[in-house]
């Protein structure tokens, strides 16, 4: 999605989510991600939150300390404990670790890794799973397990 267009769907009243695709959404994150401001776990939940009953701002504060896989320890990737996140607050709880188990699993067969650091890690000159797609990733797997489309 290009900024032009985000910035205008942004604009028109969508930026809670509540008109746009799962695609969309994922779009949204990855530019969030991509243009400073908000770290993964962020921009997922930011891209999420009309799943949540919180607002941005809220989901921005409570998933701050969740970058660079949590607290920068390059821990569990924030932007799957975003999703995790979203999932618990959807579902209150009921069924949540179930969805969080299939969100993990969903998540490493397509980066290879849920840790930060081993996503973030230089293999033959790439790294394996880059914050972008991590982003697109997390929101793209909620939308399946959660049957958005």
């Amino acid at each position: 999605m290009n900024k032009e267009f985000m910035l205008g769907y942004i604009r028109v009243g969508n930026i809670g989510g509540m008109n746009m695709t799962i695609q969309e959404r994922a779009d949204k994150a990855v530019y969030l991600k991509t243009q400073g401001g908000y770290n993964c776990s962020q921009a997922v939940t930011a891209a999420l939150a009309d799943q949540s009953g919180l607002n941005e701002d809220q989901l921005k504060a409570l998933t701050a300390g969740f970058c660079a896989g949590m607290g920068n320890l390059e821990a569990t990737c924030g932007a799957l404990l975003g999703a995790g996140m979203i999932a618990g607050l959807k579902s209150e709880g009921n069924g949540t670790l179930k969805m969080t188990r299939s969100m993990i699993e969903k998540f490493k067969e397509r980066c290879t890794a849920t840790k930060c650091g081993d996503l973030k890690s230089v293999v033959d000159g790439h790294v394996v799973c880059p914050c972008e797609e991590c982003v697109r990733n997390a929101v793209l797997i909620y939308g399946e397990v959660m049957g958005l489309e």
